[in-house]
């Protein structure tokens, strides 16, 4: 008997995923609400996603926030950054 083989789907930068990441870090400047509200309007995460990321950042230091192409991860950084959280455009991985 013989079974299909499925290959995975590899997304590219132009369906809004990719290999880049932002990462926040935590301060002490930024209230919980305001991260969790940026996180929202930056990136179109649930409020859910955005305080479980805000937990994180916080409890460890940093935390990744969303992944993407390049040019949308600038973008969600600098609209995160403009209120005072410190943020790092990186590759989600090193080959």
């Amino acid at each position: 008997m013989s079974q299909a083989t499925v290959e995975p789907e590899i997304a590219g930068p132009e369906t809004g995923t990719g290999r880049w990441m932002v990462v926040i870090y935590n301060n002490e400047s930024n209230s919980m609400d305001e991260v969790i509200a940026v996180l929202i309007h930056a990136t179109g995460c649930t409020a859910e996603e955005a305080e479980i990321e805000m937990w994180e950042a916080h409890t460890f230091g940093k935390a990744p926030v969303h992944f993407a192409s390049k040019a949308e991860c600038d973008e969600a950084a600098r609209i995160i950054s403009s209120v005072g959280i410190k943020t790092e455009v990186a590759l989600e991985w090193n080959d």
